[in-house]
């Protein structure tokens, strides 16, 4: 049985980069499924103002209907936060025992990993680490091995195009009038439009 990908986040908009990346790592993995874990509270977050859950489960929704091997995950709506990756898994896995969990972070969470909660049960919960590289960021994998030995066993890179664009950058750019439109999928930008997210002038 091919493994099920997990792919965690706010999603605050979620943009092409994240479809870009979930595409790649859908086949690159030979993933049977990809879940969307939409997370309600992120414990690194929990200063900064995130959109209501709502109007992000509805994007994410939009986002990602039509392709029939990306599913919307709600194990972390169906909980209260802080949402950590290690409970996340251990629920799932508790859900679908016998599965083959592959994890997907970006580079920036990889180099972090070791300050993550639990990071060596959260290893031995999964299969493999999807690794998808961020623009700028470098990664030591051997100095990171001293700190959770046999991360690196589990490290799978994932190759796609370098896309710099970050949610961040796509909310500031609604609040401030810049064009944003080509950013996200089509049905992500009616929402923001009909629902005047993020500052919408």
């Amino acid at each position: 049985m091919a493994g099920l990908g997990i792919f965690g986040g706010t999603f605050d908009p979620p943009h092409i980069g994240h479809l870009i990346l979930a595409a790649e790592a859908y086949h690159q993995l030979d993933l049977s499924r990809l879940l969307w874990v939409l997370t309600p509270e992120p414990p690194h977050k929990l200063e900064r103002q995130i959109t209501p859950l709502q109007h992000r489960l509805d994007m994410l929704s939009a986002a990602i209907s039509g392709n029939p091997y990306f599913e919307l995950c709600s194990v972390d709506i169906n909980r209260p936060g802080p949402h950590y990756a290690v409970d996340t898994v251990r629920i799932l896995t508790e859900q679908q025992p016998g599965v083959d969990w592959i994890y997907l972070m970006g580079s920036d969470s990889l180099r972090d990993l070791h300050i993550w909660r639990n990071p060596l049960e959260l290893l031995r919960s999964v299969a493999a680490l999807g690794v998808m590289v961020r623009p700028g960021v470098t990664i030591d994998l051997a100095e990171l091995e001293l700190k959770i030995h046999g991360v690196s066993a589990k490290v799978r890179f994932i190759n796609a195009p370098l896309i710099d664009i970050s949610a961040s950058d796509i909310r500031q750019r609604v609040a401030g009038g810049q064009p944003y439109r080509y950013f996200v999928p089509s049905e992500v930008y009616k929402i923001i439009h009909e629902r005047g997210l993020y500052g919408l002038e």
